[in-house]
């Protein structure tokens, strides 16, 4: 069993102990452990073949043997014993923003709700109001919340859908007997929340059968919702649909790029097949009864007389009118990619010291990073002062001192106070080589007012970029209210860049407003807003809202040498 599952078990242990009422240091032992074990820089199993899994601190004897077990065996009685003393429903609860184990013991415990479902009812019958720790505002969040919950049932974030997608294609493709297996869908047009998952292939008539007998015998699927010799559909492991589509190979490239979609974009292709007297479908483009052979997709659009529209931007917002035109741009594929901005390290909530995090951009074939922690106000994440702040600097001195062809720049991420003003004074921020700007309190200001705090900051002298702008935390919390166009043009006016926030929980900027911040001549950055060195990469997530954004590798801060950023960064600032 690998680390990250068994830090997961060890949380969801201590979890589970304080919705039992166990005392309090026995669930934060397992809460230890499993920041150890998920933090944990040696071989795991080495440590457990070798015995010394104890010799960690915060591990004793007791949850070294269960680590043990866990790791040799994949499986651990006590927590399956603990799983079954407690209903299920309670564990489901903890996907509710606001709630805790302490608040869902409390409501199990006063009202025996043991589901979501009830718990709904309850808020709407005014139940928690007068509980112990709530009161009528915090059942109101928890009502808007579920609420939040339901509408974002079945759908999926975009890292977790290309995952299941890909293996299932890697599975699909050992198959000789199919000709052509591609991703379609929203997945294919790198779209930040995934409903489900489209597969469209070709093969000869005769292997339809046993190929999609071969499809439902997926190792990762867990129900077959339906099985025909054209489309069959099943529910993966995971819990995502996935659709197969399997067609001859002559019509591959139309099915490929209908069922890519969108819609929007389906229907006004099909609209402007229709003004050149030819009709357009998934089965093919067809002048009277003769379907037109097209090798691939590049051609249907060719027939057309469009040049070739990227699935990033089938959106139908102004790509077939700039096809016509020959305007759509070479967009950002992610290379050059120089280096990574927007990174915490070990001084705010980061796990890895700056060293790990310089180690593992140079195996990324890195040229610099940007150190972002928080600052002084974001005291939940260990934000830092002054004096922490100069102490962090001295040791990027000293490692940039010794490092060759790599640079680390002093950045910081500088909250946004409630009346746009920031925690750190004027003179203290000249100190950084630049500074990242982002709100994260108080987030139920009206449009009018959060507008003027954004605007505020972004207008500050010494602010080079605007973190995460709309606060949005995909399938989890919804942008806060703010003009958008208001705030790109102040930032476009002030000479100021908006980041491309690449966490997928985030994927804010918008890709929506790409299009409108580029026009601004805004550059942006695609931040991995990384608290780890695994959260690196997240960058990649970017690349595809980037591209939905119709932005160009000039549009990219991370396409800029070491020199250019320099220059950039000294010309905001100056």
């Amino acid at each position: 069993m690998e680390k990250k599952e068994v830090a997961n078990i060890l949380e969801e242990i201590g979890i589970m102990l304080e919705l039992k009422g166990e005392n309090p240091f026995k669930s934060r032992a397992y809460y230890n452990a499993a920041r150890v074990i998920e933090t944990l820089t040696q071989d795991l199993v080495e440590l457990v073949n070798a015995g010394q899994l104890d010799t960690l601190q915060g591990i004793g004897k007791a949850l070294a043997e269960k680590i043990t077990i866990l790791v040799k065996t994949g499986n651990l009685p006590y927590f399956e014993s603990l799983k079954a003393s407690i209903p299920a429903g309670l564990m489901n609860m903890l996907a509710i923003p606001g709630l805790g184990a302490k608040k869902i013991k409390t409501i199990y415990e006063k009202l025996g709700i043991t589901s979501i479902g009830e718990l709904e009812y309850a808020c709407q019958e005014n139940r928690l109001r007068d509980l112990p720790g709530f009161g009528e505002k915090s059942q109101a969040r928890i009502l808007n919340n579920i609420e939040l919950q339901k509408k974002y049932s079945e759908r999926f974030l975009f890292p977790m859908a290309e995952l299941e997608a890909n293996m299932a294609l890697d599975y699909l493709r050992q198959n000789h007997k199919f000709i052509s297996v591609n991703i379609a869908g929203s997945l294919r047009r790198k779209k930040e929340i995934i409903k489900d998952i489209d597969i469209v292939a070709s093969s000869s008539q005769s292997d339809r059968e046993q190929l999609m007998q071969y499809f439902i015998n997926y190792a990762n699927c867990d129900s077959i919702i339906s099985q025909g010799n054209t489309k069959s559909s099943i529910v993966l492991k995971a819990g995502i649909n996935m659709d197969l589509r399997i067609v001859n190979e002559d019509e591959f490239p139309f099915a490929l790029h209908h069922f890519t979609g969108s819609k929007e974009h389906n229907t006004a292709m099909r609209s402007l097949a229709k003004n050149m007297n030819l009709k357009m479908n998934e089965y093919g483009l067809f002048r009277g009864q003769e379907r037109i052979s097209c090798m691939d997709e590049m051609d249907i659009f060719k027939v057309l007389d469009l040049q070739y529209i990227p699935p990033e931007l089938r959106e139908d917002m102004g790509e077939i009118e700039a096809a016509q035109k020959g305007e759509i741009p070479a967009l950002y594929d992610g290379d050059p990619f120089y280096g990574i901005l927007h990174v915490h390290s070990n001084y705010s909530d980061g796990t890895n010291t700056l060293e790990e995090i310089v180690d593992a951009c140079q195996k990324m074939n890195l040229k610099y990073m940007g150190i972002c922690d928080h600052s002084k106000s974001a005291y939940y994440a260990n934000g830092l002062n002054e004096e922490r702040v100069l102490r962090q600097h001295k040791e990027i001195d000293r490692l940039n001192s010794r490092l060759n062809n790599f640079k680390i720049y002093k950045g910081i991420e500088v909250d946004i106070l409630g009346d746009g003003s920031l925690d750190f004074s004027d003179d203290f921020l000249s100190c950084f080589d630049f500074v990242i700007a982002s709100i994260h309190s108080n987030f139920g200001l009206g449009e009018e007012a959060m507008t003027k705090r954004l605007v505020s900051a972004i207008e500050h002298p010494h602010v080079t970029m605007l973190g995460h702008p709309t606060g949005r935390l995909l399938l989890g919390r919804e942008p806060y209210a703010v003009n958008m166009e208001k705030v790109i043009e102040a930032a476009g006016k002030a000479g100021k860049t908006i980041e491309i926030n690449s966490s997928p929980y985030r994927l804010d900027l918008d890709w929506r407003w790409g299009k409108y911040a580029k026009s601004k001549g805004i550059k942006t950055a695609l931040n991995p807003d990384a608290h780890s060195v695994e959260g690196l990469a997240d960058y990649k997530y970017g690349i595809g809202i980037a591209r939905k954004g119709w932005l160009v590798t000039r549009d990219i801060l991370n396409s800029y040498t070491t020199d250019e950023l320099s220059h950039f960064f000294n010309s905001i600032s100056t």
